[in-house]
C-alpha cells in the first residue's frame, strides 16, 4: 500500500541586499547580507567542529530491526572523556559521507550521516513532495522544528539543503496500518544532513535559528510522488534545462505574472509563450515491464526522456512514462521550447 496524496507548500523566493529579521522585541533588525563564500569557510569550520566532537548510539540503533528518527541519539563528548562503548564519533563513522553542490556561484560542502538507504523503488527528485519525519537542530542543539507524525512536503518549498540531500534515498518499502490509527513504515530512509547556512536559511533568521547558523535535520523519507506543478506533462524537475538541480532560472519565454514576479517554467503552461500549450507539444506514452530495471532498460531516442518515476502495479508490473519532445522542423530546438 502506498499514499498519494501529499501536502503541497509554496514557495516565495526573494533576492535582495539586505534581509529584516524580527527581534524579541516585535521590531525589525537590519541584518547586511554577507558574502556567500566566505560565509560558506566559516560554516565548514563550524560543521566540522560538530562532527568531531559529537556521537552517536551506532550499535543501539544498527540493533534495532526497524528503526526510526526516534532512535537515533546525537550526543556532544564533553571535554577530556572517551566515546562510550558502542557510540561512534560522527566524523569517524563509515556512514558520514562529505559532499558538494555548486549553488548561488558557490561551492557548497555539505555532509550526510546515511544510516539506512530506504528500502523503497522510489527516490525524489529535487522537485517533488515527500512525506517524512524529521527533527531539525541547530549546532548547540537546541530543537528548533519537528515532525513526530509523518508530515507532506514539496521540496521545491525547502530550504535548498533539503533538495540536495532527499534525492539520495529511497523511500520506505512499505508500511503497516496500526490499530490505533497510526501507520508504521518499514525500512524507511533515515539520515541526519548537516548544512551550512547557505543551504539553509542564509541570512533570514528564523524562530530558534540565527541568522547564518548553520543547522542539521534528522529525517527519515517514508513516501513520494512526482511533481508537474503547472500539469504540463513534463514533471518539474524536467523543466530544470541546465542540470543544476534548480527551476528558478529556467525561463524560456520571459514572462511575468501580474505581480511581477518571473512565471518559470516548471509553472508555465505555455514554455516558450507561442500559444500552444506545453502538453500538445510534446508526446506522452507508457510502457509496462516485469521488473524496475527492464523499465529503466527501454531503449530511448535522443529526443525522449524516461521519467524518474516508474509506478508499481497492483500486479506487481512496473510502468514507467515516455516523453518525446518533438522536433517539428527540425531545427533542434524542441517545439514546446520553439516559439518559431
Amino acid at each position: 500500500m502506498k499514499l498519494r496524496k501529499i501536502a503541497l507548500i509554496t514557495l516565495c523566493s526573494v533576492t535582495c541586499y539586505l534581509s529584516c529579521n524580527k527581534d524579541d522585541d516585535g521590531g525589525l533588525v537590519t541584518v547586511e547580507i554577507r558574502d556567500r563564500a566566505e560565509q560558506q569557510v566559516k560554516d565548514k569550520d563550524s560543521l566540522l567542529e560538530y562532527l568531531a566532537t559529537h556521537y552517536y548510539n551506532s550499535s543501539e540503533f544498527e540493533a534495532i530491526a526497524n528503526p526510526t528518527i526516534g532512535d537515533l541519539k546525537i550526543t556532544e563528548l564533553a571535554e577530556g572523556t572517551d566515546v562510550p562503548d558502542g557510540s561512534t564519533l560522527l566524523n569517524a563513522s563509515t556512514k558520514l559521507e562529505t559532499l558538494e553542490v555548486d549553488f548561488a556561484d558557490v561551492k557548497y560542502e555539505y555532509y550526510i550521516l546515511k544510516l539506512k538507504a530506504g528500502g523503497g523503488t522510489e527516490s525524489p527528485t529535487f522537485a517533488d513532495n515527500v512525506v517524512v519525519k524529521y527533527e531539525g537542530f541547530t549546532l548547540d542543539d537546541k530543537v528548533f522544528d519537528s515532525a513526530v507524525n509523518p508530515v507532506g512536503f514539496d521540496l521545491i518549498a525547502l530550504v535548498p539543503g533539503w533538495r540536495k540531500v532527499l534525492p539520495q534515498f529511497n523511500v520506505a518499502e512499505s508500511f503497516v496500518e496500526n490499530g490505533d490509527g497510526t501507520v508504521s513504515f518499514i525500512d524507511q530512509g533515515i539520515g541526519v544532513m548537516f548544512l551550512p547556512s547557505g543551504l539553509g536559511y542564509f541570512s533570514q533568521a528564523q524562530a530558534g535559528i540565527p541568522a547564518y547558523a548553520p543547522i542539521a535535520f534528522k529525517f527519515g523519507l517514508l513516501q513520494m510522488s512526482q511533481n508537474d506543478h503547472d500539469n504540463d506533462g513534463i514533471p518539474s524537475y524536467l523543466e530544470d534545462l541546465d542540470g543544476d538541480g534548480e527551476v528558478f532560472d529556467e525561463n524560456t519565454d520571459g514572462d511575468f505574472s501580474r505581480t511581477g514576479s518571473f512565471i518559470y517554467n516548471y509553472i508555465d503552461p505555455d514554455d516558450d509563450g507561442d500559444g500552444i500549450l506545453t502538453k500538445d507539444e510534446i508526446t506522452i506514452t507508457t510502457e509496462n515491464r516485469d521488473t524496475i530495471e527492464a523499465v529503466k532498460a527501454i531503449p530511448l531516442e535522443s529526443n525522449q526522456k524516461l521519467s524518474n518515476y516508474i509506478v508499481e502495479e497492483e500486479n506487481g508490473t512496473f510502468t514507467g512514462t515516455i516523453i518525446t519532445f518533438t522536433d517539428s522542423d527540425g531545427d533542434g530546438e524542441a517545439d514546446y521550447l520553439d516559439a518559431e
